[in-house]
């Protein structure tokens, strides 16, 4: 599953330097998560670290319009990597 930035992000920049899939960027008011690189930092790290360093409580949530298995996730990290 893809990750989300709700509308109770601060844009405090704890976020975008964190992610290593670079999916995180600045939208029109607040940050926004590209699902389409978002991994949930399966194959770099055992959980995803924008919602470590998120200072807001909830506000890094699970993206329902973008629900993946772990085996997705893994696949989209190989090939964001260059792996496949």
């Amino acid at each position: 599953m893809a990750l989300l930035i709700t509308t109770k992000c601060i844009n405090c920049d704890m976020c975008d330097p964190e992610c290593p899939n670079e999916a995180i960027t600045m939208g029109d008011e607040f940050y926004e998560i590209n699902p389409d690189r978002c991994t949930e930092c399966k194959g770099h790290y055992d959980k995803p670290t924008c919602q470590s360093v998120c200072p807001i409580t909830n506000c890094i949530i699970t993206d329902p319009e973008h629900i993946e298995s772990d085996d997705e996730l893994l696949d989209k990290f190989v090939t964001l990597q260059g792996l496949a």
